[in-house]
């Protein structure tokens, strides 16, 4: 771990206080689970185990697996996989680690304690970061290990010390294995700190030489996913087939540049932007003229999350509010940073700017974009409670197909009547499900849930339409929220006993 002084811990506190604040009310109002991909994250660690064919495949490729493997043997505990309080409770302490590491940040290059409170309260007390790290998302892990890359390696430019310590690589490995939002951070950050230290009076040899020993890091660590992504699925890297494209992003990078600004001025408020448009002409123009000042442009580093959502919406992914939140993070320490060179003025711009703020993006709104774009699927959700109690009502032991790349938040919700994960087959089923798949379900499954709308319709709804029959040998039995149910023609109906599953 970097080290931190008495006021970030103090800030770090503070943070911890007002995240489990913030949890107990999302908790309470029913919307820490809110998000699909809340959902779906639990089922991907708990399928590890809880599966027809559990292994280590099950921890999948879409997704970078450190979130889940941190979660796999909590949520094994039912109360804790229909909850999410296990990953709930690791996103508060990412929150609080993250806040700190922020205010450290700041103080490590400037030295202002102004700077480094304006950092934090600017990140802790957005609506927008305070629900997610109320929820099992995986943006507060990517917040806190980025935070401590960058910190990391500000600490390493700012010492007189030329070795880099070896908790930066390991951290920088755990980032990488978080979410892709990572990878561009660390790439950043290692080309700007070696920039800064060099500028700073370094040797530029021996600076070349250390960061590129630490680039070994993420190297092998991109290496090994690749390795892990081609043995559960059959491709090196997956980036498609979970979405229809948008035409209106897909190849328009004015569009899509456009849509993340108004994305991050939705999260953060005009007031934000303007503010972080003129620190990082600020930062640029110091470090310009000092080389002392050079360690400023780090913090930058927190800022290339934006390579994510540029990369995405340019190949067409549909517009996400979320993937802009990590800006707010990089945004919260340039500002900081600039504010920081004010001196003794640093505290009268900065009270104001933090109330300012404030009054565009509301402690703990309810109309937060984040918190909007999460229940997106509650209509659709009440919906599916039809098909939930007619699954319930005859279900006679049989496996029940489904997509996990379209339903595995609906598998999570199942488990509230009595279903495990080992009660589907999907695609981290192997064999059985390229079988059922690709030819015939009718051996392995006796029922089938397709979902027919979202994203243009799941996989099996795609297979449904291009193969005629089928699903010739099924019934369709009940439809809601998207989802329509499908028996095997012939099963046994169990009437008489109980018809929970479990």
């Amino acid at each position: 771990m970097p080290a931190f002084d008495s006021l970030s811990r103090r800030i770090g506190l503070l943070a911890a206080v007002l995240g489990t604040y913030a949890a107990s009310v999302y908790w309470r109002a029913g919307h820490s689970l809110s998000h699909y991909d809340a959902k779906a994250h639990l089922v991907v660690a708990r399928r590890i185990f809880d599966s027809l064919t559990p292994s280590w495949e099950q921890i999948g490729a879409v997704w970078l697996p450190l979130p889940h493997v941190l979660n796999m043997l909590p949520v094994q505990i039912d109360w804790m996989y229909r909850t999410g309080a296990s990953a709930i409770a690791i996103s508060i302490g990412c929150f609080a680690l993250t806040t700190a590491s922020v205010a450290q940040l700041v103080l490590t290059i400037t030295g202002s304690r102004t700077g480094a409170l304006l950092a934090a309260a600017l990140f802790a007390l957005n609506p927008n970061v305070l629900y997610l790290q109320s929820t099992p998302m995986t943006e507060p892990l990517l917040f806190a290990l980025s935070a401590l890359v960058v910190l990391h390696l500000a600490q390493w430019v700012m010492s007189a010390a030329m070795r880099i310590r070896p908790a930066a690589g390991v951290t920088i490995v755990a980032a990488c294995l978080t979410r892709y939002e990572a990878w561009p951070i660390i790439g950043a950050a290692m080309a700007i700190a070696t920039l800064a230290k060099w500028r700073r009076g370094g040797a530029i040899a021996d600076v070349v030489r250390e960061i590129g020993w630490l680039a070994i890091y993420p190297a092998l660590t991109v290496i090994f996913f690749l390795g892990l992504s081609f043995a559960s699925t059959g491709q090196w890297f997956v980036t498609g087939g979970f979405y229809v494209p948008d035409p209106k992003l897909q190849g328009h990078l004015p569009v899509v540049w456009e849509e993340i600004r108004k994305g991050l001025v939705g999260l953060a408020g005009e007031r934000f932007v303007s503010a972080l448009s003129i620190a990082l002409g600020v930062i640029a123009l110091a470090a310009a003229l000092r080389r002392k000042w050079s360690a400023m442009l780090v913090p930058l580093a927190l800022l290339a999350a934006v390579a994510l959502p540029l990369y995405a919406f340019m190949s067409g992914h549909p517009f996400r509010i979320r993937y802009e939140v990590p800006l707010i993070l990089g945004g919260a320490a340039a500002i900081g940073t600039a504010v920081s060179l004010l001196r003794w003025l640093a505290p009268l711009v900065a009270v104001p700017l933090v109330i300012m703020i404030q009054l565009q993006t509301p402690f703990m709104s309810e109309l937060s974009p984040m918190l909007i774009e999460a229940q997106l699927d509650r209509v659709n959700s009440a919906g599916r409670l039809t098909v939930t109690e007619c699954l319930k009502d005859s279900y006679d032991d049989t496996t029940i197909m489904a997509s996990m790349g379209s339903l595995a938040h609906y598998m999570q919700e199942l488990s509230n009547v009595g279903f495990d994960l080992a009660d589907f087959l999907h695609e981290g089923s192997g064999p059985i499900w390229q079988q059922a798949y690709y030819y015939d379900p009718t051996p392995f499954a006796g029922w089938v849930m397709v979902e027919e709308a979202a994203e243009g319709g799941d996989m099996l709804f795609r297979q449904q339409q291009a193969r005629q029959g089928y699903l010739g040998a099924y019934d369709r039995v009940c439809s809601g929220g998207n989802v329509a149910l499908y028996r095997r023609k012939g099963s046994a109906v169990q009437t008489g006993s109980d018809p929970s599953p479990k």
